[in-house]
């Protein structure tokens, strides 16, 4: 929940995440393009879920002073986009819903951050096995994506480079990749230098105790 009088950076539901004040959405720590418009709707969306957010509304926001555009059609196109960015479905929302002739409402949960973890610099190669260290996102979110072995962490690396979000997925669905929130505490177990990697173990949170993979650059050291 966001607290009184400190509007919310980071808005987090399902998979994505996104970053009010960067104006910039990901799905699975990974960044989506969406255009100003589109995203801006869904900022909207954001700041109310649950609640009707009226078409009048929306053209205030999004088309303030004298601009003269179709704003009906333009709408219609921006959530039309949205929907598209977030793999939605106008006639069975997950996300946006659609109340005719009156406006949209966002259905999903929703979770505010006030804060935006900043990542802090990665462990040295001089670091040593045993020591505890906290995982951070490489980018503006509030988790990070862990593998649970080297073979998934190979598979991933050949994912992000083919920007497959699909096979991403299916990765953490099939609970090979696990999402953990930035900040979660890990000891090291082993580092893997030219592999750029190191080998954790979990202490907090909901995979507790579970050995994982993950990129040097998203631990910082704190002993």
């Amino acid at each position: 929940m966001s607290t009184p009088g400190c509007p919310p950076l980071v808005a987090r539901f399902d998979l994505f995440e996104v970053d009010l004040r960067a104006g910039e959405i990901y799905k699975a720590a990974r960044k989506i393009r969406l255009q100003v418009l589109p995203f801006q709707a869904l900022a909207l969306l954001l700041e109310r879920p649950g609640e009707v957010v009226t078409r009048e509304e929306f053209v205030k926001r999004l088309w303030p002073g004298d601009t003269f555009v179709d704003f009906d059609h333009s709408l219609n196109t921006a959530i039309k986009k949205l929907r598209q960015a977030l793999g939605d479905d106008n006639k069975k929302p997950r996300f946006v819903e659609t109340l005719p002739k009156r406006g949209y409402r966002f259905i999903g949960v929703v979770e505010q951050v006030n804060r935006v973890p900043t990542p802090a610099k990665p462990p040295s190669s001089s670091s040593r096995v045993g020591q505890i260290a906290k995982l951070c996102s490489d980018s503006a979110l509030s988790f990070t994506l862990v593998s649970v072995d080297d073979d998934a962490a190979a598979e991933r690396e050949k994912l992000d480079a083919a920007n497959d979000d699909v096979g991403l997925s299916l990765l953490i669905a099939s609970q090979r990749l696990l999402i953990v929130p930035s900040g979660t505490q890990v000891r090291i177990l082993e580092l893997q230098p030219t592999r750029s990697r190191c080998q954790i173990r979990i202490l907090e949170g909901e995979h507790y105790g579970k050995a994982a993979i993950v990129p040097l650059k998203q631990l910082v050291e704190l002993s």
